[in-house]
């Protein structure tokens, strides 16, 4: 499954704990992250710099829903039900 143009939802959505360039830090849950460029494409894709978190997020079509709102409503929920307890 290809990626759907001008979604980004996995560029928001998701925390990421490791550095990313721009971010090093990583990035918390629902905050665009630094690489997600104007038209939500990855300037990173590809790169070496690309986090290994993000090559590991392959997008499917329970991922990606129908549209970039049900992406990141999945995603979300995701985060959540994954998110360490303090």
């Amino acid at each position: 499954m290809e990626c759907r143009s001008g979604c980004g939802a996995c560029c928001i959505a998701p925390s990421i704990t490791s550095p990313l360039p721009g971010m090093p830090q990583g990035k918390p849950a629902g905050v665009r992250c630094a690489q997600l460029l104007d038209d939500n494409r990855c300037a990173v894709f590809g790169k070496p710099e690309r986090p290994v978190f993000c090559g590991g997020l392959k997008p499917s079509a329970e991922m990606c829903g129908e549209s970039s709102e049900q992406a990141m409503q999945w995603l979300s929920s995701l985060e959540l039900a994954t998110r360490p307890s303090v």
